[in-house]
C-alpha cells in the first residue's frame, strides 16, 4: 500500500502502514481498548460469575447420546479375544463401536499414524481406548462397558526410564531416532578445561490438569456433514482427523470452539481422539453424541509432560566461565510418537538456556514406554532442557565457592548492541540478548546481595529451618520449530454501521488471545474495542490453521488480523480520496472518526458511505513468520524468530525434619517487548511461574509396576493452590522492553517463557539443602523436589 497519513494511537505523521508496529504505544484516552492498554479479558466477568459458556454448558439437542470410552486394563498385551455382545445387550445401550466399525482410518495421531482410535490386536498402555459405548445416559454406558469380556496375553512392559533403556538396547531400536547438535569441539574443550563438573538430573512428568476436561460434541448434518464442538487448541487438526476417521473430505467436517477451560498443550493433539469417537457415534446413529471425560479417566487416557533424564559434563575455568559442555538427554515418550520428536528437539534447543556455550555437544534419545503417549505441555520440552545447565552452574559455583549469580552473569550471551554475537549449539546467532540487563535490574530491585547475606545469617542461627535464595534467567526461543506451522489466517468484516466482526485461527483457553487480537483490530481502525465482536474459532471461516501453541498465538494471529484490517482500511482510504478529491495523506484515521481534508466524519458514517458505493468491507488476512528455517540433517539454522527473556529471584525455607518447604518471596522481571496488554501479560507471567513451581516441587506422577497410573485425581496429584503462591510476589514487566524483530506492535510472546522462571525455586531449594549440610556437600536433587526427596537430600548432605 502507498504511504498513508494515519493518526495512530494519538500520534500524527506520515508513515507506511507496514511500519506502524515499530512505534511505541501511547495510551489514547478516546480510544478504549487499543494496543498497549491493560484492559480486562473479554470473558473475565463471565469467568468469575460462571456465565462463560463451555461445550458442556450448551443445551443438548434432542436425542443426544452420551459416550463412554472403555480402556485397556493392561500396559502391554495382545488381545486374544474381545466379546462385546453383553455390552450391546445391556439396558439403554444404543451403539457400541470398536476398530472394525471405523469407515475411514483408525488413527488420530498428529503426524506419524501410530495412535489408533481403538486398539485392535495390541494394547500398549493402561487406559488405551478399546471401544465406545453410547447411551442416552452416561451411567448406563459406563455400566454396560464393564460387561465386556477381554482376553489378554501379557507381554513385557517398560514403565520406567531404566526399563525403557534396557528394552531399547535389547531390541536395538528407540521409539524415534536419536538426534545430536554440535558446536565446536566439545570433547577437546572438556579435556583441556582446568575444572569439570558432571552429574545427572531427572525431571518428572506433569499432568495438564485443565479445569475443563476433554470434551467433544458431534452433530450430524445432511449429506454426511459433521459439526463438531471440541475443546481443542488445534481445530484444524481435529477437523482433518475426524474427516479421516469418517472417510470424508475435510470440507465435510466443521470444528468450532469458542473457549476452553485451560489447555497448556494438553488440548493440542489429544482432543482429536474424543472428537473422532463422537463423530463416529453420530455417523453410526444419526444422533448427536457427546463425550465428556471425568477427571480420573482424563488423567489415565491423555498424555503428560515428558519425563527426562539429563546427564551433563561441563568444563570451566577458575572464574566459572564455561569452556565446553556435553549433555545427554534420555526422553520418556510413552507408547507412540505423538509430538515427541519436536518436544525432544526443543529440550536440546534450550540446553544452553541463556548461556554462551563456546563448545557444546547435545545428544538426545527418545524412548518408548508402555504408558500413555506423552505430549505437548507449556514450554514444549524447553523446561526439561534448561534444568541441567542450571544444575551445572549451581555446582560450579559451589565448587569454586562463588555466588551462583556471578557465575551466571559471566556466561550470558553477549548483550544486544555490543557488537558481538553468541552462537547457539544449533548455530543460530543470538542478536537480541537483553538478559544481562534484565538480571542486573532484578538484582537491584530484589535487593539480592543483601538478602543473600541475610539468608546465610539466618541459616547460621537456625538448626531446623534452612533458607535458600537463587536468581535465575530465562532465554526462550519463539516460533514453531516445525517451520511450516508458523502461519495464520484471519477474517475481518466491517458492517455498514461501523461495527466489526473478527475471526481468526487462534483459540481462547483463558490466556486472553481473543482480547489482544481484538485490540489490534481496534487500533487499526481507531475504534473502541467494544465495537469489535469476537467470534468463535471455526474451520469454516479460517482453514488450515496451526495450533494455538509455541507462545505464538498473538504473534501469528495478531499479524493476520492486522493484515485483514489494513486491507479494508486501504479500501476506505481509496474511496475517500475518490469521493472527496483529496490526496492520500489527507485521509487521517482518528479515534472514532476520520479526517478527510478539512472535514471530519464518524468512522461509521464513512463505512456507511463506502457500503453504498459498493466498496468491499470484508477481507481475509494472512501472515507467515519470515526468515526462519532449521535443517535437522546438519542440526543448524534459525528455528526461532526471536528470543524472550526474563529473570526471577526466589527465596524458600525448608524444614529439615520433614522436607516440607515454602516459597517465601518471588521477584520476577520479564520482557514482553511492548506489551499488547500489560494486565493480561502480568497474569500469564504469574500463572506460568506458579505452574512451573508445581512441576518442580509438588506434581508427581507415579505408575505402579503394572503400568497403572496411581496419581489420577486431585486426592493423589497435587497441583499448586492459592496457598502455595508466596505471600510476597512481585511481578513486573521490563519497562525497557521492545522487540527488535518485526512482531505485532513490537510485542513479545508471553505464554510459555514465564514457566521456566520457576527454575529459581528449584535452585533456591538446592541452596537450602546445601545449608543443611553446612555447605560441605552439593546435593543430588531431582524434580519434583517433593518433601520426601528434599528430606533424602538433607540426610545425604549431612552424611547419612
Amino acid at each position: 500500500m502507498d504511504e498513508t497519513r494515519i493518526q495512530d494511537r494519538g500520534m500524527a505523521g506520515t508513515v507506511s502502514p507496514e511500519s506502524l508496529d515499530e512505534r511505541p504505544p501511547v495510551k489514547q484516552a478516546r480510544l478504549k481498548g487499543g494496543v498497549g492498554q491493560g484492559i480486562a479479558h473479554d470473558s473475565g466477568t463471565k469467568h468469575v460469575t460462571g456465565a462463560a459458556r463451555y461445550i458442556d454448558d450448551e443445551p443438548e439437542l434432542p436425542g443426544t447420546l452420551q459416550v463412554f470410552i472403555a480402556m485397556s486394563a493392561r500396559a502391554h498385551a495382545r488381545i486374544r479375544a474381545i466379546d462385546l455382545s453383553p455390552v450391546r445387550a445391556a439396558p439403554g445401550v444404543v451403539c457400541v463401536l470398536s476398530a472394525s466399525d471405523i469407515p475411514g482410518v483408525n488413527d488420530y495421531s498428529p503426524v506419524f499414524g501410530d495412535d489408533p482410535i481403538f486398539a485392535e490386536d495390541l494394547v500398549s498402555y493402561v487406559g488405551q481406548p478399546l471401544f465406545a459405548v453410547a447411551a442416552a445416559d452416561l451411567n448406563a454406558a459406563r455400566m454396560a462397558a464393564k460387561l465386556a469380556r477381554v482376553d489378554y496375553e501379557d507381554l513385557l512392559a517398560a514403565i520406567t526410564i531404566p526399563q525403557a533403556i534396557r528394552l531399547a538396547d535389547e531390541f536395538g531400536e528407540d521409539l524415534l531416532p536419536p538426534h545430536e547438535m554440535r558446536l565446536g569441539d566439545a570433547e577437546a574443550a572438556l579435556a583441556a578445561a582446568p575444572h569439570v563438573v558432571e552429574g545427572s538430573v531427572e525431571t518428572g512428568g506433569q499432568d495438564h490438569f485443565y479445569l475443563e476436561g476433554q470434551i467433544a460434541y458431534a452433530i450430524p448434518g445432511e449429506d454426511g456433514d459433521m459439526l463438531v464442538h471440541s475443546s481443542t487448541q488445534h481445530p484444524s487438526e481435529v477437523q482433518h482427523n475426524v474427516a479421516k476417521a469418517l472417510g470424508l473430505a475435510d470440507h465435510a467436517v466443521t470444528v468450532e470452539v469458542r473457549r476452553m477451560g485451560g489447555g497448556f498443550g494438553g488440548k493440542e493433539s489429544q482432543p482429536a481422539l474424543f472428537a473422532s469417537v463422537c463423530a463416529l457415534v453420530a455417523r453410526a446413529t444419526g444422533r448427536p453424541a457427546k463425550c465428556r471425560l471425568d477427571r480420573d479417566d482424563d488423567m489415565e487416557m491423555t498424555g503428560k509432560r515428558h519425563e527426562m533424564r539429563a546427564d551433563y559434563r561441563v568444563g570451566h575455568d577458575a572464574a566459572g566461565r564455561i569452556l565446553g559442555a556435553e549433555f545427554r538427554h534420555v526422553v520418556r515418550c510413552g507408547y507412540s510418537k505423538d509430538l515427541s520428536g519436536a518436544i525432544a528437539d526443543r529440550a536440546m534447543f534450550h540446553a544452553d538456556n541463556a548461556y554462551d556455550l563456546k563448545a557444546a555437544r547435545i545428544h538426545s534419545r527418545r524412548l518408548k514406554t508402555h504408558t500413555v503417549s506423552n505430549t505437548a505441555f507449556r514450554g514444549f520440552g524447553g523446561p526439561q532442557g534448561m534444568v541441567a545447565i542450571e544444575r551445572a552452574i549451581d555446582r560450579i559455583a559451589f565448587d569454586l565457592k562463588l555466588d551462583p549469580l556471578d557465575v551466571r552473569r559471566r556466561n550470558f550471551y553477549p548483550a544486544m548492541g555490543g557488537g558481538r554475537f553468541g552462537r547457539t549449539p544449533y548455530h543460530q546467532t543470538v542478536e537480541d540478548c537483553v538478559v544481562a540487563e534484565i538480571v542486573g535490574d532484578l538484582e537491584t530491585s530484589s535487593d539480592y546481595r543483601a538478602r543473600r547475606e541475610a539468608v546465610r545469617a539466618f541459616n547460621a542461627e537456625s538448626p531446623i529451618l534452612k533458607k535458600g535464595l537463587a536468581l535465575t534467567p530465562v532465554k526462550f526461543g519463539i516460533s514453531f520449530t516445525t517451520s511450516h506451522l508458523n502461519q495464520a489466517g484471519a477474517l475481518v468484516h466491517v458492517y455498514k454501521d461501523g461495527s466489526v466482526a473478527l475471526n481468526h485461527g487462534g483459540t481462547e483457553m483463558g490466556q486472553g488471545l481473543f482480547t489482544k487480537v481484538a485490540q489490534v483490530v481496534a487500533e487499526e481502525f481507531q475504534i473502541d474495542v467494544s465495537n469489535v465482536k469476537i467470534t468463535a474459532t471455526t474451520t469454516a471461516k479460517v482453514p488450515n490453521t496451526s495450533a494455538t501453541a509455541a507462545s505464538s498465538g498473538s504473534d501469528l494471529n495478531g499479524m493476520a488480523a492486522q493484515a485483514a484490517a489494513r486491507t479494508i482500511k486501504g479500501r476506505l482510504i481509496d474511496y475517500a480520496m475518490q469521493r472527496y478529491h483529496v490526496a492520500r495523506e489527507e485521509v487521517v484515521f482518528l479515534p472514532g472518526r476520520v479526517r478527510i481534508g478539512a472535514e471530519e466524519k464518524r468512522f461509521r458514517d464513512l463505512v456507511g458511505e463506502a457500503y453504498l458505493a459498493r466498496v468491499s468491507l470484508s477481507s481475509t488476512g494472512f501472515y507467515a513468520t519470515p526468515g526462519i528455517a532449521y535443517d535437522r540433517e546438519s542440526a543448524s539454522g534459525k528455528p526461532f524468530y526471536y528470543f524472550a527473556y526474563g529473570a526471577a529471584c526466589a527465596e524458600v525455607v525448608v524444614d529439615t525434619l520433614t522436607g516440607e518447604n515454602r516459597l517465601l518471596r518471588a521477584d520476577i522481571l520479564h520482557d514482553a517487548g511492548q506489551s499488547l496488554n500489560p494486565a493480561l501479560d502480568l497474569g500469564q507471567i504469574e500463572g506460568g511461574f506458579v505452574q512451573g513451581m508445581g512441576w518442580l516441587t509438588t506434581e508427581e506422577l507415579w505408575w505402579d509396576k503394572a503400568g497403572r497410573l496411581r496419581t489420577h485425581a486431585p486426592s493423589t496429584y497435587k497441583i499448586p493452590t492459592a496457598n502455595d503462591r508466596p505471600d510476597d510476589l512481585r511481578v513486573k514487566l521490563w519497562e525497557k522492553g521492545r522487540n527488535p524483530a518485526a512482531t505485532i506492535y513490537r510485542s513479545k510472546a508471553v505464554g510459555e517463557p514465564p514457566f521456566m522462571l520457576a527454575l529459581s525455586v528449584f535452585s533456591a531449594l538446592n541452596d537450602a539443602v546445601c545449608a543443611a549440610g553446612d555447605y560441605r556437600r552439593f546435593p543430588d536433587l531431582d524434580a519434583p523436589a517433593t518433601p520426601e526427596r528434599l528430606l533424602a537430600a538433607v540426610d545425604a548432605v549431612r552424611g547419612g
